[in-house]
């Protein structure tokens, strides 16, 4: 699967009749995410507005499982996106317990992700995404969940032609908050 990288790339293979492992996984974080949402948003409604809102939830927390895993490519990074992610989450009313106990689980792994002891791998990062992304969802209706998907698509699709790390490293603020805690090269 190593020439097949990226959604692009996986989403091209599958369509040459070629099943790839990411190809795989696609298929299981958007059944996950519609599984979540449809849970999350079961109120008894069957309207095409609420269906599209289910729709585009689901996609919201598969899109940032995958978001995440775009950033584990150093210690710590995915860990801190997760902090920067959660505390807003946590902090405004109201709360969000999938937030929290993400924020508390983030916070117990950071250091030793840091240290380059334990990493987070797509085990990690895909949850870590995925919780996260159900934690915006929950607080969203509908209009919303279909703004964050664009937000989520067009960082996916940037993702494809910009290395996020290039970008990070050529960004003071950016260079010194991925450094924060690891060890100088």
């Amino acid at each position: 699967d190593t020439d097949r990288k990226g959604l692009a790339g996986h989403l091209r293979a599958l369509a040459h009749g070629r099943v790839t492992t990411g190809a795989i996984k696609v298929v299981g974080l958007v059944a996950t995410g519609l599984v979540v949402t449809a849970l999350e948003d079961a109120r008894g409604r069957a309207s095409v507005r609420e269906a599209w809102g289910t729709l585009a939830g689901a996609a919201v927390v598969a899109g940032s499982a995958n978001l995440a895993n775009l950033f584990d490519l150093r210690p710590g990074r995915a860990l801190k996106v997760g902090v920067l992610t959660a505390v807003p989450l946590v902090a405004t009313r109201p709360g969000s317990p999938a937030a929290a106990v993400t924020l508390g689980a983030v916070l117990a792994l950071l250091p030793d992700d840091l240290a380059g002891t334990s990493m987070l791998g797509d085990t990690g990062a895909n949850p870590l995404g995925a919780v996260l992304g159900l934690a915006v969802v929950q607080r969203q209706g509908p209009l919303a969940r279909t703004v964050t998907l664009g937000l989520v698509t067009a960082l996916t699709l940037a993702s494809e032609k910009v290395s996020f790390t290039r970008v990070i490293e050529s960004t003071p603020v950016l260079r010194e908050l991925d450094a924060l805690g690891r060890e100088p090269r």
